[in-house]
């Protein structure tokens, strides 16, 4: 392969050749910020690309790395993008895009998870993935560890920091036995990784994890359940679907009640309707529900 190949050259590239290798969901107001960011400044880093031959015999591009900047681009309007094209494999392509998403700072842990276990289901050792990554080795393993185990509860515990992730690993090596996890918090605690509000944290997942089981999904806890990084992008997914339901829900009871209150300032403004509450002994409201049917003023 020559210099240029394994360096790679600066190309300007049509927006619509590129097609997206590995895409992923993105954070609603980081991609805002990096569209502002680029309107204002400019592109500092060039996207990469590897390119294509389609069946016409034209050329098309994977997108390996900068599917946000490119993204951005087509937001404001642009055709075309500068380009770093460089000449790999499907397979490295595929790697370079998870590795470049691992080692974002923004990766969200989800994404990191899934990164981690793409690569380790493409046949790379922890040491590798660690390689590629910039992540420890001994970080690496001990994912994988709790994701073989289908520690779902406590690789989100790890991953917001509440435990440690070498005390998740002693936790799962002691099983069910209540002494040797207890033993784990204290020898965290011993240590100086487990200290003041991180313990209770740490001691609160462990209930959660005892009574409710290692996954997070609702149901009957299994003794064994296998939980992958798929089944927790999932899980979240339903949660942040059950939130939106709750808000439309709460839209449509506001709704309903800004249409009661309306109807009921109309009828008690109608002198007929309020002659026969008072024959009826109703001609007063509750405070609170005077307060919003009046709060413009009474009828003069």
């Amino acid at each position: 392969m020559s210099d240029v190949q394994q360096r790679g050259e600066v190309r300007m590239i049509a927006l619509d050749s590129i097609d997206v290798l590995n895409p992923r969901e993105r954070n609603d107001k980081l991609f805002d910020e990096i569209v502002v960011n680029i309107k204002r400044v400019g592109l500092k880093k060039p996207i990469t690309v590897t390119p294509r031959a389609d069946g016409s015999g034209g050329e098309r591009y994977l997108l390996v790395c900068g599917e946000g900047r490119m993204k951005a681009f087509k937001a404001l309007g642009e055709a075309h993008i500068p380009a770093l094209v460089v000449n790999v494999s499907d397979e490295d392509a595929f790697i370079m895009s998870l590795a470049e998403n691992i080692a974002r700072r923004q990766c969200r842990p989800l994404e990191l998870l899934s990164g981690i276990e793409q690569l380790r289901d493409k046949g790379y050792k922890p040491k590798e993935v660690a390689a590629k990554t910039g992540l420890t080795p001994t970080y690496v393993q001990g994912i994988l560890t709790l994701l073989e185990h289908g520690e779902q509860r406590l690789i989100v515990a790890v991953e917001r920091g509440e435990i440690p992730l070498n005390a998740a690993i002693a936790i799962v090596g002691a099983g069910d036995d209540d002494k040797a996890v207890q033993a784990a918090l204290q020898e965290a605690y011993e240590s100086g990784t487990l200290r003041g509000k991180n313990l209770l944290d740490a001691r609160k997942v462990i209930d959660r994890r005892k009574t409710l089981g290692k996954s997070i999904a609702h149901g009957t806890p299994r003794k064994r359940e296998q939980v992958t990084s798929t089944s927790l992008v999932r899980t979240y997914q339903k949660e942040v679907e059950r939130q939106k339901l709750i808000v439309k829900k709460a839209e449509f009871t506001q709704h309903r009640l800004l249409f009661v209150v309306s109807a009921l300032k109309q009828l008690l403004t109608d002198e007929h309707f309020a002659t026969l509450l008072r024959a009826e002994g109703l001609d007063s409201l509750p405070k609170q529900l005077a307060e919003r049917v009046w709060a413009g003023g009474h009828p003069a």
